[in-house]
């Protein structure tokens, strides 16, 4: 099955496209690396504290099971 979407996909592109996208993939890796890098000073200093943020709708959101779970028995 994996061998067959392969085969495909060689087909599917020619050789420089294939290259063209791998090529463009790893570029985009290292921008990326390189702006959070760059940024990460001022995530520090601008998103302190944001975990309890992601606490408390994670909270909510197993209150809305555990609810819907009590209300469903």
């Amino acid at each position: 099955q994996l061998i067959k979407f392969v085969v495909n996909f060689l087909n599917m592109f020619s050789t420089g496209q294939i290259i063209f996208g791998i090529l463009f993939f790893i570029a985009f890796v290292i921008a990326i690396v390189f702006s959070y890098k760059k940024d990460a000073k001022m995530h520090d200093l601008f998103y302190k504290g944001n975990y309890k943020i992601l606490l408390g709708f994670i909270i909510f959101i197993a209150l809305l099971f555990i609810i819907k779970i009590f209300f469903k028995r």
